[in-house]
């Protein structure tokens, strides 16, 4: 997908994923994704930030042919969010364009097959221009537009192309029980 500021956000991502840990390239990554929104120099175009009505929006924004990472915008509608949910061992750092998120990181505290006793964390409030990563195995986490009345987007960048995670839906006495979701574009 085409939109201002692809080009550099792009020469600053191929740059951040060549580092030698995944802590130094999601460090990258985050500096890279903070500096290009708060300067302004990514715009996606109003057809992209339109949300859907049932469920938050995924939008494959590029795929680096030679590095493999993704880079996906999410449009949350008011008062969308995800379930308790993993990246599936794939890394990933997650700035704020527009509008406001509710982040809240769970340990995993128990696990019985399919089961599993989540303990929830600290709960962060994301602005535009903030930035955080996912590194497994501390990728448990809920994501939610903090706002009612009007969208959020998000900006994901991937390690990989996540074609599925692993949800958590409640069920009963603290546990949570794992699903497989498929994920795609819209």
């Amino acid at each position: 997908m085409e939109f201002q500021g692809r080009e550099e956000l792009i020469a600053r991502l191929d740059a951040a994923v060549t580092q030698d840990t995944v802590e130094e390239i999601t460090d990258a990554v985050q500096d890279a994704l903070v500096d290009v929104i708060t300067e302004r120099k990514v715009n996606l175009g109003e057809a992209a930030k339109v949300p859907c009505a049932e469920h938050y929006a995924r939008r494959l924004l590029y795929k680096s042919p030679e590095h493999g990472y993704t880079v996906i915008a999410m449009i949350w509608g008011p008062d969308q969010g995800t379930p308790v949910h993993d990246h599936s061992g794939v890394w990933c750092v997650e700035g704020v364009l527009d509008g406001d998120i509710d982040v809240v990181q769970y340990d995993l505290k128990e696990n019985e097959g399919e089961r599993c006793r989540f303990e929830a964390q600290q709960t962060v409030r994301a602005s535009v221009g903030s930035a955080g990563s996912l590194i497994p195995p501390f990728e448990y986490h809920t994501i939610a537009n903090a706002h009612s009345d009007r969208s959020s987007i998000t900006v994901h960048v991937y390690g990989k192309e996540l074609e599925t995670c692993s949800t958590f839906q409640q069920a009963g006495d603290g546990w949570y029980e794992r699903k497989i979701k498929p994920l795609g574009y819209n």
